[in-house]
């Protein structure tokens, strides 16, 4: 084979290659898909007039969630572990730092999981409860997915800072809104 035909079947080769990746979609083949953006839950912000702030959805607590002298509003969600929070309100407990991300408190006994999610995302600002220890949870950070977390309800995202900048342990009160 000569150097002229060796060049000529390289070419026809690297032709027939970036022919077969750029060629026209096939109109009968699958649409695609964008997937939706990712669902985000509200927080709620602190009422300027130190007021109560506005009703829960249907089915929601409001809450307000007290770190040390400082008191938020929040929300329980309604699902089946936040309704079981819910109905021990209201709470005092300690919070211990974890992983400089979250803070942990014990909670005796278990919250149910029935009918809750194997594991989920958390969002920094969120309440949750790690079921496997029975641990509830607030994230001031990101813990990505983990197996056993179910995510309980919201805190007004002002707390994030106050979380993450205060002492390791902090006493945290969980109480109704509405009394």
């Amino acid at each position: 084979m000569t150097a002229t035909t060796h060049h000529g079947l390289v070419g026809l080769a690297l032709t027939l290659a970036l022919t077969a990746c750029t060629a026209a979609p096939d109109p009968t083949g699958p649409p695609t898909m964008t997937p939706p953006p990712a669902e985000q839950t509200p927080t709620v912000a602190p009422s300027p007039s130190g007021t109560p702030g506005p009703a829960a959805p249907t089915g929601e607590t409001a809450v307000l969630v007290s770190i040390g002298s400082t008191t938020l509003q929040g929300r329980l969600w309604d699902n089946p572990a936040a309704r079981d929070l819910a109905a021990r309100l209201p709470l005092t407990l300690t919070f211990g730092d974890y992983n400089a991300v979250e803070k942990t408190a014990r909670l005796d006994p278990p919250l149910t999981m029935a009918g809750m999610p194997a594991g989920d995302d958390p969002n920094p600002g969120e309440i949750g409860l790690y079921a496997p220890s029975s641990v509830l949870v607030l994230y001031y950070g990101d813990v990505g997915y983990w197996n056993g977390i179910a995510r309980l309800g919201s805190f007004d995202i002002s707390g994030t800072e106050l979380l993450a900048e205060g002492p390791q342990d902090v006493t945290v009160s969980i109480a109704r809104a509405d009394g």
